[in-house]
């Protein structure tokens, strides 16, 4: 990959729509550096329910809202919401749901509260992500997936939207972190995943169980690329990536971001 011009992000966290932790201020602090750059970029995150709209100033975007997602035999309308970050102009967008995420003042983020449905909201996440970046008709060159929330990404785009025009050209990034969340997701995850037409080959990883390690390596088996992130990530998923056989970023901690992940990106 020669040139750059778009880059999309889809995150888990990002402060200051979130509390500042290590994930949320690399949510935030990896855009704005290639933003400086001088590349287009689009940053998407879940429109979590202890997010104050009015204070964040986040509103819908009524073109891009109204799309049902099915997932399970069921329908789920798609809402996006937008919100700018200054200085740096950078655009986020939010993926809501009533279904999947609560109303405004929830005190905790709803992948505690009901983490019974985490395959799922992860699933329509994921899939609200893609298709507003397709109704938008905007192509980016890299996708930088980080956090558990967006593991199935790579499989989505990878094998459903291989073929389509926005993606077709794109780079999938997949980054390790240290955000692991307790116990394991629906046992039917791998099967509501082939509802959606993925093979059992495809979902492999998933298929005794969803940990959070399981995730993260079906997420590194359909990544183009693998970027440890955080210097805590569990040893037995750093050697899963070492042994992948793909192009792989060891930076746990560095200052010059942007100069960083951008040789990154231009290498794959």
């Amino acid at each position: 990959m020669n040139e750059i011009k778009k880059a999309l992000f889809i995150s888990q966290e990002i402060t200051p729509y979130l509390a500042a932790n290590a994930h949320s201020r690399f949510g935030r602090a990896l855009p704005e550096a290639i933003i400086a750059k001088g590349i287009e970029v689009r940053t998407f995150m879940p429109r979590y329910g202890c997010i104050n709209e009015r204070r964040n100033q986040l509103h819908e975007v009524i073109r891009l809202s109204g799309l049902n997602i099915v997932i399970d035999d069921t329908n789920h309308p798609l809402l996006i919401k937008v919100a700018t970050l200054q200085p740096s102009r950078m655009q986020v967008y939010f993926i809501d749901n009533d279904d999947y995420f609560e109303g405004h003042g929830a005190e905790e983020l709803e992948t505690v509260t009901n983490a019974e449905e985490n395959d799922e909201r992860s699933i329509f996440y994921v899939r609200g992500v893609i298709e507003t970046a397709r109704k938008l008709r905007w192509a980016p060159e890299v996708v930088h997936c980080t956090g558990w929330i967006s593991a199935v990404a790579p499989l989505y785009l990878k094998h459903m939207y291989g073929e389509d025009p926005t993606f077709v050209n794109t780079k999938v990034v997949f980054s390790l972190f240290d955000c692991p969340f307790e116990g394991e997701l629906d046992k039917r995850m791998a099967e509501k995943l082939q509802q959606d037409g993925f093979s059992a080959e495809d979902v492999k990883s998933v298929a005794d169980g969803v940990t959070y390690e399981s995730l993260c390596r079906l997420a590194m088996d359909h990544a183009d690329a693998i970027v440890i992130s955080s210097g805590n990530v569990p040893a037995s998923l750093v050697e899963y990536a070492r042994s992948a056989g793909k192009p792989l970023l060891e930076v746990p901690e560095c200052d010059n971001l942007g100069d960083v992940y951008m040789d990154f990106y231009k290498s794959l």
